[in-house]
Formats: structure tokens, C-alpha cells, sequence
């Protein structure tokens, strides 16, 4: 059994980087407006508001059309749309106070139903001709909130603060009820999601949420709101590159980094490391006899064990079913108990493979169930070489642990081999 304080160390370690990697960077820009707004910094700073918005914007869209982006091309341009709108009517006449007001109850209302349908639609390509209807639908309501501001049909003003229940802390928010509750529907929708894909893009749409969220009710300054709409922007034009930079660093489909993360952290090494090729045995027999989605959770399986190796080892995902681990600091003998525990707690697995007619044997309850269930022994060949006396390349370390690995599935498989 596994030492509990160990386990819980490693929960707690997951806890935090998980909460790390979620507040990171839209938490700290969302505190940074904040402190700009509530210390004064925007009315001490003019030219920060002047500059500022159209740096994110115009980073924003070079950003969608380098990456083919249309989502963030849309949520600049809604941002862009409802901060100058804003901006504008708060910094004109003060006959205008009445229309400022209307303004501001419909974008409170339109914004985050806009980012919800965003954050809904298939990534397009920046210039593709079907972007046009998004381009038409969001022309088409900048003109609604014109004609309303201008016109004030049918008072909407008071259909729009409206309140369906009646408490002190909604009649001291700026922001109308109805879009208090779109906002925290929106919230709950883009949370679900985020828990279940962990996306720095989805990230990216809850803290745009967030930042508009304070923006329409902390403030009616124009300067302190444009700085709080900007920010939003320039948290998901970094959310964007994070997820450019993580494709190219971290498998998709394990988790694990990629084999470009491995040859970055070959060169870093010092004089002194282990390096472990390893692979899965009869990989092919599990795509051939069950699919690619079953081989898909094997390897899943093979590195969330890798991923729990002690020792200090760092597990990737060098290609294929073959993975790969380095243990800086150690040589073979140091890191060979640490590999044996890995490959004990894979054959120890039980991998079950479930018959795809389950789902129509429910009125047969548990016992057919059970019985379209199969089990499969998963185990992996590990080869393993060290620098020896320091003098020897990464490549060449590479090549032996290769060498060694071979020489394990040679012997019988399940086994290491040095």
C-alpha cells in the first residue's frame, strides 16, 4: 500500500497546480485592473487608456489570423464594440446620462450571452466566408443598442431593471437582474466545461467573463472600464498562445509532454542522469483486436502510472506506444527501483475492456453487466542507460537505453533491461 502522506502529498500538489494553472494569468490581470481602478493608477495614467485598448485589440486580431482564431477575433470585436460604446456616450454631453444608462443595462444583458455563443461555435478559419453571418448578426445588434439609446422604445429601461427578487444586494449592483443571471448562468455553463476539458481557453472565456463582469458593475468611469474591457482581451489573446505553445509541448491525448519538451530538457541535463525508453508490450494486438479508442486508453493508463513514478523521474511521450523518462541526478542503479515499481504497478493493472453492446443490456441489470466485461493484461519493456562517467552524450544514452529496450522485448517483455 502506498505510503498515505505520500498520496496526499501528490493530491495536494495536483490541487494546487490545477488552481496555479487556472489563476495564472487571469487571475493576476483581473488583480492588476483591479489595483489600476481602485488606486486611482487610470486617472494618474491617461495615456495607459489612450494606448492600451488598441494595443490589445489590434494584438488580438494579428493573434486570431496567425493562429486562424475566429473566436477570439469575435470576443475582441463584441469587447471593442461595448467598451466604446460605453466609452463614448460616458464621456459626451451630460444630456446624455439617460442614454448611458439604457446602454449600459443592454450590454450587460447582450455580452455574456455573446460569449457564451462564442465560446459554443466551431473554430473557423480568420477569412472564411462563413464568418460573415457572425460579422452580420453582431453589426445587426450594434445597431438594436443605437436605435434603443437613441429612441427609447417601449421603456425599456424599467422592463430591463425589472426585479424578480426583491434583496438589498441587487438593488446595490449597477447591473439590471436579468443580466446578473445571465452572467452567473453563463459562469456555471463555462465552469462545467472547463472542469471537464481543463482548456486554457476555456479559462480564457471564464476570465473575459469575469473581467466584464467588474467592469459593468465596479465602475462607470469610461477610462477605468475601458482598462478592465482590455484586459479581458489580452486574457484571451494569452489564453490562445498558451494553447498554441501547449500543442507543441504537451500530448493531447496523455497529457504527457512531448517529444519536443524532451529534447529541450536533454540539453539542460548536467553530467549525471538516467535516461528510460520504454514501450508497451503487443500494443498493436490492442488496436487490431479492439480499436484505436481502446489502444487511446491504454496508453492514458500507461502514463498516469509513469506520471506517479517517484524518484524524481520525468515522464514524455516520445512517439507512438513508446514513452520515455529522465531521472537528473541519478544513475541506473538509483533509478532502477523507482522503474520497477512502474512496471509492477502497470502489470498490476486491470485493464477492462467493455463490450460496446452494454448499454443495451440494462434491463438485464448488473449480472449481463458484468459479464460484457473482459480483461486485458497491459505491461510495458523498459531499457535503461545512464551517462556513465559523464562523458557521454545524450544522444549516445538514448541509443544504449534503445539498445536495452530491445533487448528486454528480446528476453520476453515485462521486464527491464540495462
Amino acid at each position: 500500500m502506498k505510503d498515505p502522506i505520500f498520496f496526499w502529498a501528490r493530491l495536494l500538489t495536483a490541487a494546487l497546480r490545477r488552481l496555479f494553472s487556472f489563476l495564472i494569468p487571469g487571475g493576476l490581470l483581473l488583480l492588476i485592473a483591479f489595483l489600476l481602478h481602485r488606486l486611482f493608477l487610470v486617472q494618474r495614467l491617461p495615456w495607459l487608456v489612450g494606448i492600451y485598448p488598441y494595443a490589445v485589440w489590434a494584438a488580438g486580431v494579428l493573434v486570431a489570423w496567425r493562429f486562424n482564431r475566429s473566436q477570439l477575433f469575435f470576443v475582441i470585436l463584441i469587447l471593442a464594440a461595448a467598451d466604446r460604446t460605453l466609452f463614448y456616450l460616458g464621456s459626451g454631453q451630460p444630456g446624455k446620462g439617460a442614454a448611458v444608462a439604457i446602454a449600459h443595462d443592454v450590454i450587460s444583458l447582450l455580452l455574456p450571452l455573446n460569449l457564451f455563443l462564442i465560446s459554443m461555435m466551431r473554430e473557423q478559419k480568420f477569412l472564411d466566408v462563413r464568418n460573415l453571418w457572425r460579422l452580420c448578426l453582431v453589426a445587426f445588434e450594434a445597431i438594436v443598442v443605437a436605435l434603443i439609446c437613441v429612441y427609447k422604445p417601449w421603456n425599456l429601461g424599467s422592463i430591463l431593471k425589472y426585479q424578480v427578487i426583491k434583496a438589498p444586494l441587487f438593488k446595490a449592483l449597477p447591473m439590471p437582474q436579468p443580466a446578473f443571471f445571465a452572467f452567473g448562468l453563463v459562469f456555471l455553463i463555462l465552469a462545467i466545461r472547463y472542469l471537464g476539458s481543463r482548456s486554457a481557453i476555456e479559462c480564457g472565456f471564464i476570465w473575459v467573463l469575469f473581467l466584464s463582469f467588474f467592469a459593468l458593475n465596479t465602475t462607470k468611469t469610461p477610462a477605468a472600464l475601458t482598462i478592465y474591457f482590455a484586459t479581458a482581451g489580452l486574457t484571451l489573446v494569452i489564453s490562445i498562445i498558451e494553447t498554441s505553445l501547449g500543442l507543441a509541448y504537451q500530448d493531447e491525448l496523455t497529457g504527457l509532454p512531448t517529444r519536443r519538451a524532451f529534447d529541450e530538457m536533454l540539453a539542460k541535463l548536467g553530467s549525471r542522469y538516467t535516461i528510460a525508453m520504454i514501450d508497451v508490450d503487443f500494443f498493436k494486438k490492442f488496436n487490431d483486436r479492439y480499436g484505436h479508442q481502446v489502444g487511446d486508453q491504454v496508453l492514458r493508463l500507461i502514463a498516469s502510472k509513469l506520471e506517479q513514478s517517484t524518484g524524481g523521474g520525468k515522464a514524455y511521450r516520445y512517439g507512438g506506444e513508446e514513452f520515455a523518462m529522465i531521472f537528473p541526478g541519478k544513475d541506473v542503479n538509483e533509478s532502477l527501483s523507482h522503474l520497477e515499481a512502474v512496471r509492477q504497478t502497470v502489470e498490476e493493472s486491470k485493464f477492462i475492456i467493455r463490450s460496446k453492446e452494454r448499454r443495451s443490456q440494462r434491463a438485464k441489470a448488473i449480472k449481463k453487466f458484468m459479464e460484457s466485461r473482459s480483461q486485458e493484461a497491459v505491461t510495458i519493456s523498459i531499457g535503461i542507460a545512464d551517462d556513465g562517467d559523464g562523458s557521454s552524450r545524450p544522444e549516445d544514452v538514448i541509443k544504449a537505453a534503445d539498445q536495452a529496450l530491445y533487448q528486454a522485448k528480446r528476453e520476453g517483455r515485462n521486464r527491464i533491461s540495462r
